[in-house]
């Protein structure tokens, strides 16, 4: 029998493998009983372009039919690494500097209170546009491109942030706008690590597995977080004490650049991943939850930002400031840890973040309220730490559910743009919030520190955000409904699979 050119001895078999592989590749892409669509006939063509597909958002090889996930465990265990302890976290320090001593940064820059929070209000601006082209640069070029990105940007606005604070340079009334424009690149390097985890989790991790991944790797991003509300006022607990943090801060972007992430090895990949990007707009469980946990990743923004502002004219410490956000954040990590295994085991997405959504709403109010009161140490550390517990326990689940609803299209852009939408409602809240504020000339409890400008009164805006909290939660439980796609999927998959052995 003649062979087929390119064909080698065995070549029957080597044929019968690919197409085994091709139905592998198949049954990702969406169909409809008798008829193929527009979308079905883009993938396929995008399939056809070599076995590195950009068209699936894979940077490594492909093999399949491994049990192991695709990637050894010791290469599981440093991308985990970098999720837990690289880049997401000592990104979350740099962008949370300043707001657990904001009063003490205003003191030492003589600039008032809205201008320090420009220093946190400027990442979610930035992110609305970059967020765009980090989708495409974690869907095209890839995830260690990204990782590395990030990683030299962070660096940078790090290191020029302490010109601001370096005596020798006679900056003057420059000093802030050189802190102001290391915010900005750290700010920039904000979208591609934040979009990573469910593209890590998919990458290197099989379905059994993925929501766990995805809560390790997001919730470091929260562990920055929670570093920062305890570090910062434990440096400064005068304004002179400002330059000192700034030049702490260096460590966690020079730490940043030697982080280094192996291209992955997948096993089964889902295909798709530049295909079906518009196609998303047109996606009602998708539009749905990337407005609702969009404004939720707003609102928690605007919260670790604004905490101490809230809590001192109260007449409490920017340490215990510090505290509730530090409790915020260790109870988060703990509910996502506990919600991450169990929608693992259970695969109870929409019902896991639609309890936690209300419970979340339930723990904004509480905190509105408590917030008006002094020498209520107890219930507001108790608040913050519910408030953390449901809000953040969210956050990893719906970053697998956002692909689960939005199958084939890439996890970059899936989550992308959720958080492009955060960004763009989390700059509407916290200037809606400020606004709300109250000027009040005689405030005898404040502990506040400001030199430009009086104590603010947060009881309007506080009372705000709980409000739009608790619509949101609402308008979730009541709206949202959606097919596991990529579940189904993978399912379908095996299906054949086990059916082709059979038959072979």
């Amino acid at each position: 029998m003649a062979r087929e050119p390119g064909s080698c001895p065995g070549g029957e078999r080597q044929h019968e493998r690919k197409g085994k592989d091709s139905q592998r590749w198949d049954f990702r892409l969406p169909q409809k009983d008798g008829e193929v669509s527009p979308e079905y006939e883009e993938a396929k063509s995008l399939q056809g372009k070599g076995s590195r597909s950009r068209a699936s958002g894979v940077e490594g090889a492909e093999t399949y039919g491994r049990g192991d996930g695709g990637a050894p465990g010791s290469s599981r265990g440093r991308v985990l690494g970098w999720g837990a302890g690289g880049s997401p976290t000592g990104h979350a320090l740099l962008w949370l500097t300043f707001a657990p001593v904001a009063d003490k940064t205003a003191a030492y820059f003589h600039i008032s209170m809205d201008t320090i929070n420009w220093l946190s209000l400027v990442y979610l601006l930035i992110s609305i546009p970059f967020g765009l082209v980090a989708t495409w640069i974690l869907d095209t070029v890839g995830l260690k491109c990204a990782v590395i990105l990030s990683a030299w940007l962070n660096m940078a606005g790090s290191v020029i942030r302490t010109f601001s604070v370096i005596s020798f340079l006679s900056l003057g009334s420059l000093t802030y706008t050189y802190l102001f424009i290391g915010q900005c690149l750290c700010a920039l390097a904000q979208p591609l690590v934040i979009f990573s985890p469910t593209k890590l989790a998919a990458l290197w991790f099989p379905d059994h597995q993925r929501a766990t991944a995805n809560m390790i790797s997001s919730m470091s991003n929260p562990l920055g977080i929670l570093i920062a509300n305890l570090l910062s006022p434990a440096l400064v607990s005068e304004e002179k004490d400002i330059p000192l943090m700034n030049q702490v801060y260096i460590l966690p972007g020079l730490h940043g650049v030697t982080v280094t992430l192996s291209d992955p090895v997948v096993v089964g990949r889902p295909a798709g991943g530049r295909v079906l990007r518009f196609s998303l707009l047109r996606n009602k469980p998708y539009v749905i939850l990337m407005v609702c946990f969009g404004a939720g990743i707003g609102m928690f923004t605007c919260f670790s930002a604004l905490l101490e502002q809230i809590l001192c004219v109260r007449g409490y410490s920017n340490f215990f400031a510090g505290l509730n956000g530090a409790l915020f954040t260790v109870f988060g990590l703990l509910g996502a840890f506990l919600l991450g295994l169990y929608v693992d085991k259970t695969r109870k997405f929409i019902e896991s973040t639609k309890v936690c959504f209300c419970l979340t709403a339930l723990a904004s109010i509480a905190f509105a309220v408590m917030s008006r009161f002094r020498n209520q140490a107890v219930p507001l550390a108790l608040i913050s730490s519910l408030f953390g517990f449901f809000g953040f326990s969210i956050y990893p689940v719906a970053m697998e559910l956002a692909v689960e609803c939005s199958f084939p299209v890439g996890e970059g852009t899936s989550t992308g743009l959720i958080f492009v939408s955060s960004q763009i409602q989390g700059v509407i809240l916290m200037l809606l919030l400020q606004a709300l504020t109250v000027q009040i000339s005689a405030a005898p409890f404040s502990t506040c520190d400001i030199e430009e400008g009086g104590a603010l009164d947060w009881t309007v805006s506080t009372l705000g955000m709980a409000g739009a909290c608790s619509v949101v939660a609402c308008f979730y439980v009541i709206f949202f409904h959606t097919d596991y796609k990529r579940l189904h999927a993978e399912a379908s998959n095996a299906a054949s699979i086990n059916k082709t052995g059979t038959e072979a």
